[in-house]
């Protein structure tokens, strides 16, 4: 239902609609845009929006759509029904470009292989639609591609075309004749040309020469200067000239006739496709004009639900755009916790424009119209949208203001339900303001006990009080920049907002005794109430900013830090690297050097007796031990690759004591480590000689210090998983013990050994078996929200799970912000992430223990 019957002019969608007609190719497009109506039933909306989707995709991914001949002709072809009628030349020519269109259309959205699909719901809008292409195919043999019948349309036809340019040509030719004699005589001008007048070629004469010339007068010119005769040499010739014209167009009509014979048997078909066309048109448009106002066309839920991220209202876009300005979008949330939703605020300062804004998108939502909101927004169905906008004074049926407003209050409540959406702007004014707030606040009661949704705009304390009293209702603010004297057109919900008469008084420039004898008979105490919660709404405001900057700082830190972390990495690896190839290069050296002496000497002992030769293979040696000076650094020392015989026994011996302060740190972990794990062993050694049993994979074990016992599944080095019941844990080997070796009573040793109690025991396999991995907190409270997560946090640590994930949604992120804010401190949380984007992305928190 919708209500009341002026409800489209009221939030504007009369302009919507208009300006969606002056978008469609056709008048086909036009009336389909007449006809959009409001739809409650979800299926068939989400269908329309599927459409208009799939065809914004599929233009931006074919720019040659057939779209472009698109013409209305459901008339001429509903009146080949009758009998004995046929269609004219340009009415054939535009079925014919329509049904191509038509059939080409249906290709692409309907094909014959399905891997060639380009939507479901466009594919199911173009199942069973009809194609003529043997219609069109024979249309083509009759008429042309400029819109005329061909010559070769019949052979009748032909002849008489051929008879006719001949009869033509010889009367225009003894015309021609005609004049150039007349002009020779200077009967007529010698710029004259011959004219047509009836379909007869004729002379142009000035009036008193026309005897001079002997033939029919036919007509004259409007200023009577100029008369038109056809000599009697033509007159015979003119004469079948237009005998010939009548037999041309009785075989025209005859090929004509014949034609819409094939049309008649197929015309419900046929404006069944025009109706297929119309509904392309009309999609087109919708995406046409979603383009232009930045729209989408969303999946809506079945149920009641507002939750529009940076919604804008298309006409004042528009408006303001024309004169340069800029829209503030706004967000609004309806849920059903809080489904009123009473915003208050200063005059001017956006309140009718945010409930306009309400009403115009839910009704192009529920219309199949895109609407200007983020991508991330969500959106539901509503079976009735009620509206109260404006003066609805009414001299004929003695309404007044006020009263018109209760009327419009008794049919609200009278329809009411819990899937309507109620519009009320200025919420019980009219009236005396005291008995007007209070039947105000009693309808308001009315419609929480209904559970009706809605957005309300009032000035009025005991409404906003009601709201915040009351469990279904949420203030909403528009807010205002006290200090600047501008409205901020931003809807803040969750606390109420001011009128700041007092201010808004003063801009205006009302005298100030005026404004101070106000302020003195409303009281200073509520002047200045209003003050200070305006100037902690404005610190706040300040320092949810400064959070953000922070936070967006902390960001940039990180990813700073990251980058270079991962720069020192690479240097780290490329100083392995080089040093890695100084010593291969050194070792090379070595071997060589060793490899040359070991030569020299050999040589020397075998040619003892030949000094020449000894004398010449120490000179090489000399030489080489040169060269190798010369590719090592400047110093007197002897040196090994880049470095000098001191200098590489210094790097060796700091190489060494760091290797073993290395291996002295990781032992004392390992110690440190170890004191926990003997502490809360619950079993010491029964004897010297009787070891630890070790473990495999299918020994029955248990937790230490639990009584649940499992199997083991498999295990990889210290890790293992583990089957308790239905559920499979990773944990280490060292908390595990095996059943068997545990069913002796542990030896109380000397150690700091304890022993858990049976009733630990049972709640500790009691929240084992009835924990869950998943914690869903979306529309939680902040407080409530980080209260759960901490109890689910805790008790995943308890029953040693080693992953979780926390359901929060996306929304503004103020609430994953505050649950990773948590995380962050908590010891035993090693890692969190968003999920994959495929199973929730950013509204899912995936926390590793």
């Amino acid at each position: 239902m919708i209500y009341p019957e002026n409800f489209e002019l009221k939030i504007g969608f009369t302009e919507v609609r208009s300006i969606l007609r002056e978008r469609c190719l056709s008048s086909l497009g036009k009336s389909r845009v007449d006809e959009m109506t409001f739809s409650s039933d979800a299926e068939t909306v989400n269908e329309w929006h599927a459409q208009t989707d799939e065809l914004r995709l599929l233009l931006e991914a074919n720019p040659d759509f057939p779209l472009s001949n698109i013409y209305d002709v459901r008339e001429s072809v509903s009146r080949a029904r009758i009998a004995n009628t046929h269609l004219e030349e340009d009415e054939f020519f535009d079925l014919r470009r329509s049904l191509d269109t038509i059939h080409r259309i249906v290709q692409i959205l309907h094909p014959d292989n399905p891997e060639q699909r380009v939507g479901q719901a466009l594919f199911l809008l173009a199942d069973g639609i009809a194609t003529f292409p043997h219609l069109v195919q024979r249309i083509d043999q009759v008429i042309d591609k400029f819109g005329h019948m061909r010559d070769t349309a019949s052979p009748e036809l032909q002849r008489i075309r051929r008879e006719l340019v001949r009869a033509e040509g010889s009367v225009s030719r003894t015309l021609h004749g005609i004049l150039r004699a007349a002009q020779a005589e200077g009967i007529v001008d010698k710029d004259v040309t011959p004219a047509v007048r009836d379909g007869r070629l004729v002379i142009p004469v000035a009036p008193g020469l026309k005897r001079r010339i002997n033939g029919i007068v036919h007509d004259e010119s409007a200023t009577g200067r100029t008369v038109f005769v056809e000599p009697t040499e033509v007159v015979e010739a003119n004469n079948h000239i237009r005998e010939l014209e009548s037999e041309e167009r009785q075989e025209m009509i005859r090929i004509l006739t014949a034609l819409t014979q094939h049309v008649r048997p197929n015309v419900r078909e046929i404006l069944d496709s025009f109706h297929f066309l119309g509904v392309m048109d009309f999609l087109q448009a919708k995406v046409q004009l979603g383009k232009n106002l930045r729209a989408i066309s969303p999946q809506l839920k079945a149920t009641p639900h507002i939750d529009w991220i940076e919604a804008r209202h298309p006409l004042l876009e528009k408006q303001l755009a024309s004169r340069g300005g800029k829209i503030v979008p706004l967000g609004i949330t309806l849920t059903p916790e809080k489904h009123i939703l009473m915003i208050s605020g200063p005059n001017a300062g956006g309140k009718s424009v945010c409930l306009k804004t309400v009403g115009l998108l839910q009704y192009m939502l529920q219309c199949g119209v895109p609407v200007p909101v983020s991508e991330r927004s969500t959106c539901g169905i509503f079976d009735d949208v009620m509206i109260d906008i404006g003066d609805e004074q009414s001299l004929e049926n003695d309404l007044s203001t006020y009263s018109s407003h209760l009327l419009n209050m008794k049919n609200m409540m009278k329809q009411a339900n819990d899937r309507t959406l109620i519009l009320i702007d200025e919420f019980g004014t009219g009236t005396e303001p005291q008995i007007g707030g209070a039947i105000a606040e009693s309808v308001l009661d009315k419609f929480c006990s209904k559970g009706a949704w809605g957005v309300i705009t009032t000035h009025y304390q005991n409404l906003k009080h009601f709201a915040d009293t009351h469990p279904g209702v949420a203030n909403g603010a528009m807010l205002y920049d006290r200090h600047e004297m501008r409205a901020l057109f931003q809807l803040a919900i969750g606390r109420p907002g001011s009128s700041f008469a007092i201010e808004i008084a003063r801009k205006i420039g009302l005298p100030e005794d005026v404004i101070a004898e106000a302020s003195e008979i409303v009281g200073s105490d509520y002047i200045q109430s209003d003050k200070y919660f305006q100037d902690i709404v404005r610190d706040k405001r300040y320092w949810e900013g400064k959070r953000q900057t922070i936070h967006q700082r902390e960001k940039d830190m990180e990813k700073t830090i990251a980058r270079y972390e991962q720069e020192i990495k690479e240097l780290q690896q490329q100083r392995r690297e080089i040093v890695a190839k100084a010593k291969a290069d050194a070792s090379e050296l070595l071997r060589e050097s060793n490899r040359r002496i070991e030569n020299a000497i050999r040589e020397i002992r075998e040619r003892q007796a030949e000094k020449e030769a000894t004398k010449k293979i120490r000179e090489e040696l000399h030489q080489f031990e040169q060269v190798v000076k010369d590719e090592q650094p400047s110093g007197g020392k002897k040196a090994h690759g880049l470095l000098s015989d001191d200098d590489f026994e210094k790097k060796v011996e700091q190489l060494r004591q760091r290797k073993e302060r290395k291996e002295k740190r990781k032992q004392e972990k390992a110690e440190k480590a170890l004191q926990p794990q003997k502490q809360t062993e619950f079993t010491a050694k029964l004897s010297v000689d009787k070891a630890e049993k070790i473990l495999a994979v299918g020994d029955t074990v248990r937790i230490r210090g639990l009584k649940s016992t499992g199997v083991i599944e498999s295990i990889d080095g210290q890790m293992c998983t583990v089957v308790f019941g239905d559920m499979r844990s990773k944990m280490r080997l060292h908390r595990l013990e095996s059943v068997t070796s545990s069913n002796e009573e542990p030896s109380r040793s000397n150690e700091t050994a304890y022993q858990v109690s049976r009733a630990t025991r049972d709640t500790i396999d009691n929240h084992k078996k009835n924990f869950h991995q998943d914690l869903d907190v979306r529309g939680m409270r902040g407080d409530e929200a980080l209260n759960a997560v901490q109890y689910f946090i805790d008790d995943a640590i308890l029953v040693g799970m080693s992953r979780v994930r926390i359901l929060h949604g996306k929304g503004n992120g103020i609430l994953r912000n505050l649950i990773r804010q948590y995380l962050a401190t908590v010891p035993n949380v090693e890692h969190y992430a968003d999920e994959h984007v495929q199973f929730g992305g950013a509204g899912i928190t995936v926390v590793d223990l």
